[in-house]
């Protein structure tokens, strides 16, 4: 009976040594595949997520800066009137942005009216003549103002 019982379990374990016996020498060959879904796998889905959320998170600019332009003056009973402290071409009619001190149509020097005395000078020139007011036409910086709501969800009063 004891070698009825040896005999099966020597059945069993020869059975099962396939299995619980692997072949090393399959297992390495199948080793950089193992690596690709193990290791490469994880990192590019990684790196996948990461940038869609980026692109799904990141700040747009909603409203593309366009320069200003010259626009033409405001006509009062058949006389342009130009803004004060703003570069103006009497001949062409037209208010130019700050920074400019030439017209673009007739290549003229533009004039400025000071806003404290009404007086006009060229705009390349700061200082008006008449009052002393230091008037200096330079570019403005544009700064684009957020579409939403101010950080913290409390709006501005």
């Amino acid at each position: 009976m004891i070698d009825a019982i040896s005999h099966l379990f020597n059945q069993v374990v020869s059975a099962l040594a396939p299995i619980l016996t692997p072949d090393w020498g399959a297992l390495v060959g199948l080793l950089p595949i193992f690596l690709v879904i193990g290791v490469v796998g994880p990192l590019i889905s990684l790196l996948v997520f990461g940038w869609l959320l980026y692109v799904v998170r990141a700040p747009r600019t909603r409203i593309p800066y366009v320069p200003p332009a010259p626009v033409p003056a405001l006509i009062v009973d058949g006389e342009p009137q130009y803004p004060a402290g703003e570069p103006y071409c009497p001949v062409d009619r037209r208010v130019f942005p700050f920074g400019k001190v030439t017209c673009d149509r007739c290549g003229r020097e533009l004039a400025v009216r000071c806003p404290k005395c009404g007086t006009g000078r060229e705009a390349a020139i700061d200082t008006c003549a008449t009052c002393g007011l230091v008037l200096k036409i330079e570019p403005r910086l544009r700064q684009l103002q957020p579409v939403g709501p101010p950080p913290g969800g409390a709006a501005a009063a």
